[in-house]
């Protein structure tokens, strides 16, 4: 079989050409963008889609060098890091810690549904732990790092079922995290506290084109005049000074942040690699709130972190191996759907109710899905979609990265530690 090995930067080209089609069809068909399905999802899935056709042909597949997809990760959460002002967390610290608790039960119950179903299909209650919170919630790299250790304890193949349902679970998150959020702001007309007069009137012309969709084409082009007239009214300004400054913040943060990654792992402590550069720009941020001549250009660092968010995301689906999933046998495929049903149903009454019930709530929800079944660059593509369509949420853009890339990673890691040790 022919194998396609793309270098670092062919890769960075067909991602963004694979963005591209996921933003045109986005854009082509409403439908899409009715349930907040992240462009890059649906680009970087028909990639995978047609990586599958090659494969299972026969005729070859695509690989890639994930160089550049660590790369934009990095950024990203960097960006995420120059969000977290410690004036902020003053208002969202009580959120932060009912989030937290809300996902770490997620995980306990991932586990416990992975556990007894695959005793009840006859197959170690350790292998099921492949299929719980180390995928789920814990995604590809969770999967990489306890794959092993499970097969240290007799799991034959932990690995490989880890890292394919870790597969399934970030195409289902992304998939299944905008429906619910739509679900529940369009059952209860929900809209963001805060908004312009620009945004209200987009809105209220939004809603009206809802109550009357069909299929005709007058639809078509109702929603995407919507889409036209939302982008353009939030349309910040950016200027050259500004951009590269923000461009500065950030190469400086990515670099002195390896510094603070290396000195965890030098300490025994596990951490994702990007997490050096998020502690730094968080740092960098909240000297600057109190230096002006320090202050961080925000909109044109958030412009970056989408940019980056984007080529991620599409740089991951990209690197889907879907044929793991077509070898599934049928108690991997009743347990992975199982878990997507516990998620998605802890995210819709749970988290949508003990976060609120209002719109910040809608955003929690989707993205509860992302990263309970995928990761969090999910989670942030969900209420990316879910803002661009509706408008603002900063509670759920500050406290979901900040459990996510910070806590939950660490509790979870403690869950399935438990978990071994007790099957």
């Amino acid at each position: 079989m022919h194998i396609i090995k793309l270098t670092a930067y062919q890769a960075v080209g067909v991602a963004a050409v694979v963005l591209l089609v996921g933003r045109w069809l986005t854009l082509r068909w409403p439908i899409l963008q009715k349930y907040c399905i992240p462009a890059p999802v649906v680009g970087g899935f028909i990639f995978s889609l047609l990586n599958l056709v090659g494969y299972a042909t026969h005729l070859g597949y695509i690989t890639f060098d994930a160089t550049f997809q660590t790369f934009f990760m990095t950024v990203f959460y960097c960006t995420v890091g120059a969000t977290a002002s410690f004036k902020q967390l003053g208002r969202g610290g009580k959120q932060v810690l009912v989030f937290l608790v809300i996902v770490c039960l997620l995980c306990v119950g991932q586990n416990l549904v992975g556990a007894s179903l695959a005793k009840v299909f006859g197959l170690n209650a350790k292998l099921g732990l492949a299929m719980g919170s180390i995928p789920m919630v814990g995604g590809t790299g969770t999967a990489g790092s306890f794959g092993p250790v499970l097969e240290a304890n007799g799991v034959a193949g932990a690995t490989t079922v880890a890292i394919a349902a870790a597969t399934f679970g970030l195409v289902a998150g992304s998939a299944i995290g905008g429906p619910l959020a739509f679900r529940r702001i369009n059952k209860l007309h929900l809209k963001p506290e805060k908004m312009t007069f620009e945004e209200e009137a987009l809105n209220e012309e939004v809603t009206r084109y809802q109550r009357d969709v069909d299929d005709n084409d007058s639809n078509e082009r109702s929603v995407l005049t919507y889409a036209a007239a939302r982008e353009e009214a939030k349309r910040p300004s950016i200027n050259q000074e500004r951009f590269m400054l923000a461009a500065i913040w950030i190469a400086v943060a990515v670099g002195a942040g390896t510094l603070i990654y290396n000195f965890f792992l030098k300490v025994g402590i596990t951490f994702p690699s990007y997490i050096g550069a998020m502690l730094l720009a968080s740092v960098m941020r909240n000297v600057g709130d109190h230096f002006e001549a320090l202050s961080f250009p925000h909109e044109e660092i958030d412009t970056l972190g989408h940019i980056s968010l984007n080529l991620f995301l599409a740089m991951a689906l990209m690197s889907m191996q879907l044929w793991l999933l077509a070898d599934l046998a049928l108690p991997m495929v009743v347990i992975l759907l199982a878990e997507g049903i516990l998620t998605a149903a802890v995210a819709y009454y749970v988290v949508f109710h003990f976060m609120g019930g209002d719109y910040e709530a809608a955003c929690f929800t989707t993205a509860t899905t992302g990263f309970g079944m995928g990761a969090t660059p999910n989670a942030m593509a969900n209420i990316a979609a879910v803002n661009e369509k509706f408008g603002p949420s900063p509670n759920a853009l500050f406290v979901v990265p900040l459990v996510g890339a910070l806590f939950i990673d660490f509790c979870n890691s403690l869950i399935i530690t438990s978990f071994i040790n007790i099957l």
